[in-house]
């Protein structure tokens, strides 16, 4: 009789265990796949209210946090003034970031991207190259498109208020160069994002 409990106890345990290890498995697949119920980078289902970054000028928290410009190269904006280095300017902030699944610019971002586009119109001559990012969940394929659309969306936003196409270009990197390494909601949210990198002129 103690056999047979033990082994019911056992099988049941297994199961439960099994049923979780799928769901979390199939929750970190659908979720920066943008493979949810309402399709492609769905704003409504988003939270798209819901600012987990603070206001554009915190820079997610505090101005060492994330991705800096230039960490993978040369950054033109060292040598373009001090509006870039003041963090009250909002020239300094050039990190855009984004909501899960979502290539929409939130409104906290919207002066940020208003003072880049007032600084190129003024600078014809000034070139950036806006990068896409993602965090790691989802394929390969698919986060490089959605970082696209989010490089595409701060393009949209700079080019109507008279920034030239000649100006700009746009590059995704997907998943390749997160901001942050790591397997939990900070680091997602860190990589989720935009990045203006100047190139000089």
């Amino acid at each position: 009789m103690k056999l047979n409990t033990w082994f019911i106890a056992s099988a049941f345990s297994a199961l439960l265990l099994t049923g979780c290890a799928e769901t979390e498995d199939k929750g970190a697949n659908l979720i920066e796949s943008g493979q949810n119920a309402g399709g492609i980078n769905d704003a409504a289902t988003n939270g798209i209210n819901s600012n987990p970054y603070g206001t554009a000028g915190s820079e997610f928290g505090g101005p060492n946090r994330g991705y800096q410009p230039g960490m993978y190269g040369a950054d033109a904006a060292a040598n373009l003034g001090p509006e870039f280095s003041d963090p009250n300017n909002p020239l300094s902030k050039r990190t855009i970031y984004f909501m899960l699944d979502n290539s929409q610019v939130m409104p906290d971002f919207v002066p940020v991207i208003s003072a880049h586009a007032r600084y190129l119109v003024a600078n014809p001559s000034q070139r950036i190259i806006l990068e896409g990012h993602c965090d790691e969940r989802g394929s390969r394929e698919y986060n490089i498109a959605l970082g696209e659309q989010r490089a595409q969306s701060v393009a949209n936003m700079l080019k109507l208020q008279g920034v030239s196409d000649n100006q700009i270009e746009i590059v995704s990197y997907g998943e390749e160069k997160p901001a942050a390494f790591g397997s939990d909601e900070a680091a997602w949210e860190l990589n989720r994002r935009a990045v203006i990198d100047y190139q000089g002129r």
